[in-house]
């Protein structure tokens, strides 16, 4: 969701106790590093409006000298840095209860000047183009904190040269931001405030009101017929809007072509790949490598079916709950899982465990869940000159400790980059930034593993390990080829609607989950899932989390086994932010994402998580 905002951002290397807050103040974070009230969150958007006003007079300007390209770039990025501080306390105001209409107004607030600086810099990727590589090179060399600051940039819009339209052109796409950000928009206020959640009676007699949160929870249910009952009433109540949310999703795939055609790409999918410079050979190879490992997959699924002693077939309820479930589970505090994300990410080093202790000093998390709050985890790392903001919602279970430290992955990849690289060059790309952050799941797990107390807790802790394999890769992927599946049904012309859409992502469910192998029967009723997925309005953004735990699972192996050589390669790569394109970053590193060894790595990895619970099984 990220670039930096779905997920993500050194300050001073301090080692700081955590401060004896009240435990409120603790779980809810401190917007006042942001802006000290909504007034003054008002006074700076007035401000930055006006500068943005001002942007297009530097239009034409460029040419004249290194000093005018660094000028007008330099007001550029100041007025842009101002307004993400200014869309982060706006998003993050409105995720504290999305029934509040009037933060979803500041929200949109701060999408519209997003947009009118678009519209207001519409000029400026035409006119760097028309002053030629040779001219900006020469300027480069001319002025020293042109190029430092600005280099990657400007070779990056160059390099875009084929995709880049005349002014106007330029000018009528900016100006349909607000626009083509609507889709999503509308699908979050569906999901997250009026969609008409069920209330479920649990066998205990208990009610609950079954909104996401809660079904993430009840779908781990041991009883089986609990577990149905929760998929039943949760994705009837989606079905019920199978028509609504299919057309929301139809018009966002339909803006991502018509944004791709009208830059003269050849598909949706090029245009995503071209942003980050990534080669097409990289998707493929994921996709193909995927496809080839299934009976990995399949051997896992077969393994829970028999460790949870299900005598008929296999059904779609029945992948969440623990493969290896205890008497008790294992319930974590937030504060536990502070103190057991220190431990296991301890390979890590010092520097990288004292920005965890600074971060976790600091009112940086919006923690627990509440009813108008938004869901899912995420960290907000955008605010360049402040530090990052994570919301969660924590249910004290293994799930929440595991996203916990994945969250906070993201926050320390964000304050790395932001004490190594300026402003203009702190976005960084998914396809690292899940590298940090899923890296980080590993160790944890592996952690977790190597302290059980029991061997019972071992094979709890190894059953989900797999888990994340399954949902991190297996299903991310499966995700990436229903995301290309639905842009080509518009790019080919034919019609989408919510049924259509229901059975191309069950065909995928059928596949992945070994359906005419006799593995899984897949339900219709669940093919619904799809709606309930934020990140198909991401425009191919869920395939980075599949290569990303790919290149964790080897760079954290290398630091087990290598030390602080390996450590120091991948945080190097951290640090380096959006300084050079990810696929180079990763060579960099040592792993190249567009040959099959990362991906079989992980599938080996998998195989000897299997292999380790048989061992364990036989010997006890």
């Amino acid at each position: 969701m990220c670039d930096r905002v779905a997920m993500y951002r050194h300050g001073a290397l301090l080692v700081l106790a955590l401060t004896a807050l009240p435990l409120a103040a603790q779980n809810m974070w401190d917007l006042g590093d942001l802006y000290a009230t909504p007034e003054a969150w008002s006074q700076s958007y007035d401000t930055t409006k006006a500068a943005a006003d001002k942007l297009d007079g530097y239009r034409g300007t460029l040419g004249t000298g290194a000093g005018a390209l660094f000028t007008a770039l330099d007001a550029i990025s100041a007025v842009n840095k101002e307004s993400e501080r200014l869309s982060v306390y706006a998003s993050l105001k409105a995720d504290e209860d999305l029934r509040a209409a009037g933060e979803q107004e500041r929200r949109q607030q701060a999408q519209a000047l997003s947009t009118l600086i678009g519209e207001k810099t519409a000029w400026l990727a035409p006119e760097i183009v028309a002053l030629g590589a040779g001219k900006v090179v020469a300027f480069e060399g001319e002025r020293k904190n042109l190029k430092d600051r600005f280099g990657f940039y400007l070779d990056n819009t160059l390099r875009s040269a084929p995709h880049t339209l005349g002014v106007e052109a330029q000018g009528v796409l900016a100006a349909a931001g607000d626009l083509l950000a609507q889709p999503s928009d509308i699908r979050d206020q569906l999901a997250d405030a009026d969609l008409p959640y069920p209330e479920l009676t649990l066998p205990t007699g208990q009610t609950v009101r079954l909104d996401e949160p809660a079904y993430e929870n009840y779908r781990r249910a041991i009883d089986r017929s609990e577990r149905k009952q929760v998929f039943d009433a949760f994705w009837g109540s989606w079905h019920k809007f199978e028509g609504t949310i299919g057309a929301t999703l139809t018009t966002q795939i339909m803006g991502d072509v018509f944004a791709a055609k009208t830059r003269k790409y050849d598909s949706a999918l090029d245009a995503a790949l071209f942003h980050s410079n990534m080669p097409a050979a990289v998707y493929r190879t994921l996709v193909a490598q995927t496809n080839a490992a299934l009976p990995t997959l399949h051997r896992y699924l077969q393994m829970r079916k028999a460790r949870l002693g299900i005598g008929d077939e296999l059904a779609y309820y029945d992948n969440y709950p623990p493969l290896f479930p205890l008497a008790q589970a294992p319930q974590f505090s937030v504060s536990e899982s502070e103190t057991i994300t220190l431990a296991a990410l301890a390979p890590m080093g010092p520097d990288y465990l004292a920005l965890l202790r600074k971060g976790f000093a600091g009112q940086w998390m919006n923690v627990l869940p509440h009813q108008g709050k938004a869901t899912g985890a995420y960290m907000n790392g955008s605010a360049y000159d402040v530090h990052p903001y994570l919301l969660l919602n924590h249910n004290n279970d293994y799930h929440s400790l595991s996203t916990f430290a994945h969250e906070w992955g993201h926050a320390v990849h964000t304050l790395l980059t932001d004490a190594a690289e300026p402003y203009e060059n702190s976005n960084y790309s998914t396809f690292i930034a899940e590298s940090a952050s899923i890296g980080n799941e590993m160790l944890l797990n592996d952690y977790m593993v190597e302290h059980a107390k029991s061997a019972a807790e071992k094979l709890y802790y190894l059953g989900e390990g797999l888990e994340s394999i399954r949902i991190t890769f297996f299903r991310q992927v499966m995700f990436a080829e229903f995301e290309l599946a639905i842009h080509e049904e518009i790019e080919h012309g034919h019609a989408l609607s919510g049924a259509r859409i229901s059975e191309i992502y069950c065909g995928l469910l059928k596949h992945y989950y070994g359906e005419a192998e006799g593995v899984m029967k897949i339900d219709p009723a669940y093919c619904i899932e799809w709606a309930s997925v934020p990140h198909f309005y991401y425009d191919f953004y869920v395939w980075q989390y599949a290569t990303s735990m790919a290149g964790a699972a080897e760079l954290t192996e290398a630091i087990l086994k290598q030390g602080a050589p390996a450590r120091a390669r991948f945080l190097a790569m951290l640090r380096a932010g959006g300084s050079d394109y990810p696929y180079e970053l990763y060579k960099r590193a040592g792993i190249d994402m567009a040959t099959p060894e990362p991906y079989q790595a992980l599938v080996a990895r998998m195989n000897r998580l299997m292999d380790q619970i048989e061992a364990l099984e036989r010997k006890h």
